[in-house]
């Protein structure tokens, strides 16, 4: 099994970044985080630099693959940020997190920094969005198409920093079969530029996971406001003999 690994981060519109990233890999074990600081929290940039710093090193330091434990990362994450926080600076951040090992894959979120799931070059799965507006989609008040634009959609209903326990969405346990296996890790900011179909139909002319997140950050410069917000992403391609 061969994993290659990269990244991209901008502060776009804003006066600087509240998004933060980690990814450690060794010998078939695999951890990659995205965190997006809630900015209107105060200290978002804190608070997502807590998140993604504590799973990365609690996974790498024990990398088991098992839907309880990764609720208790999350949770233990949770906790750290909770500590950070003070009477005026109820800092918070969403988190997305992909764990490999023993060639089985597992991932949790809280909020809507979202992973996508590609096998041999096909959307196969993408996590749901802890926020009103994927409320507004499960109720049939609005499209999925319309989420990205939807008045509500910046309104987080679970997020680090937030309740004593996080509640965090945690996959099934995924075992990597025969072929290509990607795996994109993304804050708000940088999914809403980018439709799915256009994650698959750049993936397809790609041949490394920094060369795919450029053409889709070619994507969103093209389109977003001047005044977007930091906007992240995270790639993993995995082949399997």
């Amino acid at each position: 099994m061969q994993i290659e690994l990269a990244s991209f981060s901008c502060k776009g519109g804003r006066d600087y970044n509240e998004d933060s990233i980690r990814f450690l890999e060794h010998d078939g074990v695999c951890v990659v985080v995205v965190s997006d600081g809630l900015g209107a929290h105060g200290g978002g940039h804190i608070a997502s630099s807590v998140t993604s710093d504590y799973l990365a090193a609690a996974f790498f330091e024990n990398p088991r693959i098992d839907p309880d434990y990764v609720k208790q990362i999350f949770n233990d994450a949770n906790t750290r940020v909770l500590n950070e926080q003070k009477p005026d600076q109820k800092m918070k951040s969403t988190g997305v997190a992909l764990f490999i090992a023993n060639s089985t894959a597992i991932w949790g979120h809280a909020g809507d920094s979202r992973l996508y799931y590609f096998y041999n070059k096909q959307l196969t799965k993408r996590t749901l969005d802890h926020s009103v507006s994927q409320m507004a989609v499960f109720s049939g008040e609005i499209k999925e198409d319309e989420l990205r634009h939807h008045e509500d959609r910046n309104r987080v209903l679970r997020a680090f920093g937030g309740d004593k326990q996080i509640k965090a969405e945690v996959s099934p346990m995924l075992s990597f079969t025969s072929g290509f296996h990607a795996f994109l890790l993304c804050t708000d900011g940088f999914w809403e530029y980018v439709i799915e179909n256009e994650m698959e139909h750049d993936l397809l002319k790609c041949n490394t996971p920094n060369e795919w997140l450029l053409k889709m950050v070619l994507r969103i410069s093209k389109r977003a406001p001047d005044n977007n917000d930091n906007f992240s992403a995270a790639a993993a391609f995995i082949a399997v003999d």
